[in-house]
């Protein structure tokens, strides 16, 4: 009976550490850093000649309690133009582009509360702000966060720097305020190829007469392969006070390719 029971003993022992082994081998484990870039484009011929560019980069770094992000997007437009001898060459008219970082430090292992620090950059010959920079530090919290969908927030005072382009009445200006940031980002994974995200970002400026902004990213990015997905996205940028001139609202609506790394 005791020969039979060590037998047995020695039989199970191998197999329960090879289960263990295959389970821990099974659950996949998140990279450390991830990298994307998405591209597009726009050429329009017959009465005017047109190119507009997008592009942009994604990186994230994340390790025990510290998250990083770093988002930099750039949008491009050129004109078909005739000089006075009658040759036509395309001209850079207009360039946008934006860098914003933010890392995240978690109080707990495996919380949901975190402290944030955000930068944030842009030049915008589309609009009547040369330059608009902000830095903002507070307190966000993961709301939840599921193998479908995830939902994190937080908030917190900053400041800002705006440099006001020149008109026809009034030179180049600086506008500087302090702001309170609130930003929401919620993402969903319709299925196996298809994921939704939403961002909402707002700079409140705490002085009436100052100016605000808000924005709202829409997208939804569909695999096409592994390493590479179709994006579509809609950008909505809101300024409160702007120049004479100029909307208060600009709408960005794109479709890119998108490679991970």
């Amino acid at each position: 009976m005791t020969r039979k029971l060590a037998l047995t003993a020695f039989c199970l022992l191998p197999f329960t550490a090879f289960s263990e082994e295959a389970l821990e081998e099974a659950i996949p484990v998140a990279p450390e850093f991830t990298l994307s870039a998405e591209l597009g484009f726009l050429y329009k011929t017959g009465n005017t000649k047109s190119a507009d560019m997008k592009a942009g980069l994604n990186f994230t770094h994340e390790k025990n309690q510290w998250l990083s992000l770093i988002t930099f997007n750039f949008l491009g437009k050129k004109l078909e133009e005739t000089h006075d001898d009658g040759e036509k060459e395309f001209v850079t008219t207009d360039n946008k582009w934006n860098l914003t970082t933010q890392t995240n430090y978690t109080l707990t292992p495996e919380g949901q509360n975190y402290l944030y620090g955000n930068l944030a950059y842009e030049e915008d010959e589309f609009s009547s702000f040369k330059k608009q920079s902000s830095v903002s530090i507070g307190w966000g919290r993961n709301w939840y966060k599921t193998k479908k969908a995830s939902f994190f927030a937080d908030i917190g005072p900053g400041y800002k720097h705006d440099v006001v382009s020149a008109t026809d009445t009034v030179g180049e200006h600086t506008n500087d305020s302090f702001i309170v940031q609130a930003q929401a980002l919620y993402i969903r994974k319709i299925n196996d190829f298809v994921e939704f995200r939403q961002l909402l970002r707002a700079k409140y400026a705490v002085k009436n007469d100052e100016n605000s902004i808000y924005k709202a990213e829409t997208s939804i990015t569909t695999k096409l392969i592994d390493s590479l997905q179709l994006k579509f996205s809609l950008i909505i940028d809101h300024n409160t006070d702007v120049e004479e001139g100029y909307d208060n609202t600009d709408t960005q609506t794109a479709m890119t390719l998108v490679y991970s790394f």
